[in-house]
């Protein structure tokens, strides 16, 4: 489907140069001398390389037809992530590279949304909030404001945020799968 460039938004998955490139940024620059374009960074899903590109607003450019569905994260091996479709019960494995690190923050029974193009899945999106609990952080500090400082943190699942100095070790705490930082105390 061919969209115009002015109308790419952050997550789209793009067809380009016979590759398929996941949107990362996007900035629409209006320049006082000269047509309008759209500076658009982008990752390939196949290679793992990025790429900044210029499109003019007048341009045209393929948008990928995805299909998604929805799957229960079920358990992992040393090579795939295997999922169960609710609804039809068919189950599904994905390699590892494909998913990346998206893979630390699957538990048990996660309701995630896969994407597929041409029936072989390209991506995961995962919940936009996770609950984990701290596994190891640091000892706050007296006297630290809480608005300036956070210390590192190491969840349950493997990843190291930043968290404000009140989180204890055994908190549970929500935190957003995209940015990987810290929401709230559960």
């Amino acid at each position: 489907m061919k969209i115009n460039a002015t109308e790419i938004r952050v997550g789209m998955i793009l067809e380009y140069k016979d590759d398929l490139w996941e949107v990362l940024k996007t900035n629409h620059v209006k320049p006082g001398k000269g047509g309008a374009f759209a500076q658009v960074e982008m990752k390939s899903l196949n290679k793992n390389t990025k790429l900044n590109e210029r499109f003019r607003s007048s341009e045209t450019i393929e948008k990928a037809l995805i299909d998604e569905a929805k799957f229960n994260f079920l358990y992992s091996d040393e090579n795939d992530f295997y999922f169960i479709n609710p609804n039809s019960f068919d189950q599904i494995n994905i390699n590892k590279s494909v998913i990346g690190d998206n893979g630390k923050m699957l538990e048990e029974n996660l309701e995630v949304t896969i994407n597929f193009h041409n029936d072989n899945p390209i991506n995961i999106n995962l919940p936009n909030q996770i609950t984990c609990k701290v596994k190891t952080t640091d000892a706050s500090i007296k006297g630290q404001t809480v608005s300036s400082s956070y210390k590192p943190a190491i969840l349950d699942n493997g990843v190291s945020i930043q968290v404000p100095p009140f989180i204890e070790v055994g908190d549970n705490i929500i935190i957003d799968t995209r940015s990987k930082e810290y929401v709230k105390k559960a």
